[in-house]
């Protein structure tokens, strides 16, 4: 796949078990975290005027900076970019979904093709749009309160043995490993796409992953610890230095920030004691000798057992909808497909990290920032690209490539990245001696493992060789 556009006549299966859907799968994931420009408020001083580079939402805790988004519509299984889309940094996440589909139709066309997002592309326009288009969506549902109040009526036939789970086995590769368990129903929605209305039925996959299961507890577990510290922090023993809570209503609105902080309100009881100390106060100057009261209140707190037993089985269970019917994309399907979800995330760790460096951005045009965005999407096409060509004819052949790990030479993977089989090549040297009557040239000879790699892409040993020839046009 060269180019983009030859994308089109590819028969790429949205995943490997699903060949009965389109012929092309695209995954949508924003960046976790936008860019955050450091070096903005040295060139602009500030956002005014500046239609980019705005202040919004950080996850990476810096409001202070501003930043830009960067959306990526990634074709499975490769992982390879095929719609790249920059924008605001202050925009809502919701919005910024259609345009990247839109952009990733133009390449693939419409119709038949699966769309996999996170819960931010479960947006009801988002997804009244794929289905008004003919297109397929697979997408979790959020934690909001309406999930959450809707899940437990769900989970009672589950609870009580009355709805039987189909189990979903990891592939034959990764050897016998239970996935997840899960039961699936439907229920109908309406939307309204350019003025006109879409209804359709969509599937309700109710999935329990255990590894979610064991990261949702652990989770819990440590927010749970971390609360009760910070609260037993509040009203420390009475010592010099230490602050004490003489306002029960500073002190109860002290407590409710943390418990909203670490998200466990209703999950643990707190009460308050009001604590008083007689103090005796001798006489100084013309004031007399004198008994004093000081109040000061103490936080007790005590988990509720019952509430996070509730909350910790609702924790291990997710809700995904689909659009297509369970013969073309089955539950099973549906899991086994959206694991590939950590593929995308790391192609946004080599944007931001070493492989690409997007970050620090050294630019003070909006114009430019966008072009060095998109310049780096096409660069992620090739690291992506060579690793799946890489991969794939390593599995085809059954062998696993070794030489890539330094310090230890012997060790073998089948899944190798592109970045080790680049830096594979890191010791190779052209030496050029200009002499008045020849040039003398000498070229490092390529190990068994460059070989390997150079025949797993497909390109001749010859590439490299000749540049050892006279002929050789190789600049001064």
């Amino acid at each position: 796949c060269h180019e983009v556009s030859s994308c089109k006549n590819r028969k790429i299966s949205s995943f490997r078990r699903v060949p009965q859907l389109s012929p092309q799968g695209v995954r949508l994931f924003r960046t976790p975290e936008g860019y955050e420009i450091t070096g903005l408020r040295t060139v602009y001083h500030d956002t005014e005027g500046n239609t980019l580079f705005r202040h919004g939402h950080s996850k990476d805790h810096r409001p202070d900076l501003a930043q830009f988004k960067v959306m990526l519509g990634t074709l499975d299984p490769l992982g390879m970019p095929l719609a790249t889309l920059v924008t605001a940094g202050h925009r809502a996440d919701d919005g910024l979904y259609i345009p990247v589909i839109q952009r990733a139709q133009a390449v693939i066309g419409r119709g038949g093709r699966l769309y996999i997002g996170d819960s931010k592309m479960s947006a009801l326009a988002t997804r009244a749009f794929l289905q008004a288009h003919g297109d397929a969506y697979l997408v979790p549902l959020p934690q909001t309160e309406k999930v959450k109040q809707w899940l437990p009526q769900l989970l009672e036939p589950v609870w009580a043995k009355e709805q039987p789970l189909q189990p979903v086995w990891a592939p034959e590769e990764e050897g016998t490993k239970l996935l997840a368990l899960g039961f699936e129903t439907t229920r109908q929605q309406q939307a309204r796409v350019d003025e006109q209305s879409v209804v359709w039925e969509e599937r309700v996959l109710v999935v329990y992953s255990p590894s979610l299961a064991r990261r949702a507890r652990r989770g819990l577990r440590e927010r749970l610890a971390h609360a009760e510290e910070a609260l037993q922090a509040l009203t420390p023993p009475r010592r010099r230095g230490r602050r004490q809570w003489e306002d029960l209503t500073a002190l109860q609105e002290a407590v409710q920030r943390i418990l909203k902080q670490q998200r466990v309100e209703g999950l643990l009881e707190v009460t308050y004691e009001r604590e008083v100390e007689q103090r005796f106060v001798r006489r100084y100057g013309d004031h007399p000798a004198r008994t004093e009261e000081r109040v000061r209140y103490i936080v007790h707190v005590r988990r509720k057992k019952e509430a996070i037993r509730e909350v910790r089985r609702r924790l291990e269970w997710r809700l995904y909808v689909v659009n297509v019917s369970a013969k073309r994309l089955s539950l099973a399907q549906a899991v086994q497909g959206y694991r590939g979800a950590p593929l995308v995330e790391r192609n946004f760790s080599r944007l931001k990290g070493r492989s690409l460096g997007l970050r620090p951005l050294y630019v003070q045009r909006e114009d430019h920032a966008k072009g060095m965005a998109r310049l780096l999407s096409l660069a992620l096409r090739v690291l992506t690209l060579v690793e799946y060509v890489a991969r794939q004819k390593l599995k085809a052949s059954g062998e696993r490539l070794k030489g890539l790990y330094a310090g230890n030479p012997r060790r073998e993977t089948a899944r190798p990245t592109t970045e080790r089989l680049l830096k594979a090549f890191c010791e190779i040297t052209l030496t050029i001696v200009r002499l008045p009557d020849r040039t003398i040239r000498h070229i490092t000879p390529l190990s068994e493992t460059q070989r390997r790699i150079l025949a797993l892409l497909g390109f001749p040993v010859s590439i490299y060789e000749d540049l050892a020839s006279p002929s050789a046009q190789i600049p001064p």
